[in-house]
């Protein structure tokens, strides 16, 4: 269970997070969204322990995150927006190289990286160097590389970026199957992909929650209302007396179609008036062909709780709004990078006894 309470971050002028508190639980899947520039990537990387909070906490399985950050980092399985790997490594190397990083038994590692391989669809690039891989192929390694270690949490952003349709499936199968056991966060700007996996949303904007529900659920952040939509055969349909007979149905539109009417009406989702109109319709000898509640698509949610005047950063060109646009800042997904010179060498060195050597497999070779 991950428990953040009052989180903030601010880069420069630009508050990224503001005061949000929420609870994700195990065994179901979260899907985290929001528009470029609202603090969902930020919030991320403080979960991982990446970034450290203005003022806040997050705590998992009751402990500060920032009390421990390598014991709860081995909780932790991390596929960030901007997947890097080593480009000169191969896939297997690769594997091998996180495990380590891990301090991953041997006979741990040796069961886990069947699985991963398997799970992820990496056994026909396993020899290939990652440098020459497709995208899709590099998005498997990263995912890979975040359940190699089997952790108790997965924080996966965007993760079928550049996936074929096929791929994506075999993807969201996985995730969906760790889901029942692990608690997982996902990112994503593709709605059918959280409609189709998450269980529960959490979209923030500006740094402020704007909504957080189970994904069936979300329709009645926009409005208390659902919307009936009906189509009737017959001659001289009119449903005025059946408005003054149900006071609390509303007319929101009505069309001729080739065969009758067809008409959508509001209504409290406390008073289902659906058999009160197949009733009434029924009683005037006209046909009902057809009569459902329309529901609101998570695309028309995200929209109308992230649109421009509730505060994204950006307009609908992408540019940064008047307000922001002089502001000294830096942007959520701007750091400014660390020149070679600037690293102490103490950093870059590895005890050759943490890697193992891998020899690069000939033609054929088993590893």
């Amino acid at each position: 269970m991950i428990e953040i309470r009052n989180l903030s971050r601010s880069f420069g002028d630009l508050r990224a997070v503001d005061d949000i508190s929420l609870d994700i639980y195990s065994g179901k899947i979260t899907g985290f969204l929001g528009p470029n520039g609202a603090g969902k990537t930020t919030t991320m990387k403080m979960m991982v322990g990446y970034l450290q909070p203005n003022t806040g906490s997050i705590f998992i399985d009751g402990k500060d995150v920032f009390a421990d950050p390598i014991a709860n980092a081995r909780k932790i399985g991390y596929l960030p927006e901007h997947n890097a790997l080593y480009d000169d490594m191969y896939v297997f190397e690769a594997l091998r190289y996180y495990a380590d990083l891990r301090k991953m038994k041997a006979e741990e590692y040796a069961a886990r990286k069947d699985f991963v391989v398997s799970s992820c669809g990496l056994e026909d690039v396993i020899t290939q160097k990652i440098g020459t891989l497709s995208k899709g192929y590099r998005q498997r390694v990263g995912i890979a590389q975040a359940i190699l270690h089997d952790p108790e949490i997965l924080i996966l952003d965007e993760p079928t970026s550049g996936l074929d349709p096929n791929q994506i499936i075999e993807i969201r199968e996985l995730i969906k199957e760790l889901g029942k056991e692990k608690t997982v966060i996902l990112s994503s700007h593709i709605m059918q992909e959280v409609q189709a996996v998450c269980d529960r949303v959490v979209i923030i904007n500006k740094g402020k929650i704007a909504a957080d529900d189970d994904i069936e659920n979300l329709g009645k952040h926009l409005s208390d209302k659902e919307m009936l939509v009906l189509e009737i055969e017959g001659d001289d349909i009119d449903l005025t007396d059946f408005y003054a007979a149900n006071p609390s149905a509303v007319l929101v539109s009505e069309e001729k179609t080739a065969d009758g009417m067809m008409f959508k009406i509001e209504q409290s989702p406390e008073e289902n008036l659906r058999r009160e109109l197949a009733r009434f319709i029924a009683i005037r000898g006209w046909i009902l062909t057809s009569l459902f509640v329309q529901k609101v698509s998570l695309e028309e949610i995200f929209h109308d709780l992230t649109k421009k005047e509730t505060g994204s950063l950006f307009d609908e060109d992408g540019a940064l709004e008047d307000e922001y646009a002089g502001s000294d800042m830096i942007e959520e997904e701007d750091y400014e990078p660390v020149e070679p010179e600037e690293i102490e060498e103490a950093e870059l060195h590895i005890e050759s006894d943490d890697i193992d050597d891998a020899e690069t497999p000939s033609e054929g070779e088993e590893l």
